[in-house]
């Protein structure tokens, strides 16, 4: 008769268990891209994104690993980009990392922020960090204060990269469903990106 009761006890305790963390979730769907690149377009169509819409964009993720994933931006030849993407005790840092040529880094560099609260697998938002204000002032960048990026993965279909502040939007996204050939690192190392 005991054995009866204790057959349901034990399937609800295996339903219990919980699902991983969207934000668990979310870096899951991007390390599972690694190695590969894909080709993207500029969707947004903000005038300061000129040079961006004639030339090939390409994201390429690369540097996995168990709480980082690194994704160089490619804008035609330009290398200088790269998003850095870590886990968190509360959620996903994003920070940009610019780079010139020789790997050295940008003095506009490691801007970001840390995601809004609630997330989702597919999409996180992050709104500027202090860190990050002190260094748009600091660098006569003031307009950027208000900036919240966004990233999406949508898996086996797109992914996104967005800027958004009081009169500015930048959106490019990339077709998951055709890899490309992955290009040359950044710089010869792991990686440098963003849009300020």
């Amino acid at each position: 008769m005991r054995m009866i009761w204790l057959l349901p006890v034990v399937m609800l305790g295996a339903c219990a268990t919980s699902a991983p963390a969207p934000e668990d979730q979310f870096l899951n769907n991007l390390t599972a891209l690694c190695g590969q690149a894909f080709a993207g377009r500029l969707v947004s169509t903000d005038p300061l994104d000129a040079d961006f819409a004639g030339k090939p964009l390409v994201m390429h993720v690369r540097g996995c690993a168990d709480d980082q994933v690194r994704v160089p931006f490619h804008v035609g030849e330009d290398r200088s980009r790269t998003w850095v993407l870590t886990r968190t005790a509360e959620g996903v840092r994003l920070k940009h990392d610019h780079r010139h040529a020789d790997g050295s880094p940008d003095s506009l560099t490691l801007y970001g922020g840390d995601s809004l609260p609630p997330g989702t697998p597919t999409r996180q938002s992050f709104p500027a960090d202090a860190e990050s204000k002190a260094l748009f002032t600091a660098e006569g960048r003031t307009v950027s204060l208000t900036n919240v990026w966004a990233v999406e993965v949508i898996p086996g279909q797109m992914f996104a990269y967005e800027l958004r502040r009081p009169n500015r939007h930048f959106r490019v996204e990339f077709d998951l469903t055709r890899p490309v050939p992955a290009p040359p690192p950044p710089w010869g190392a792991e990686g440098a990106a963003g849009t300020e």
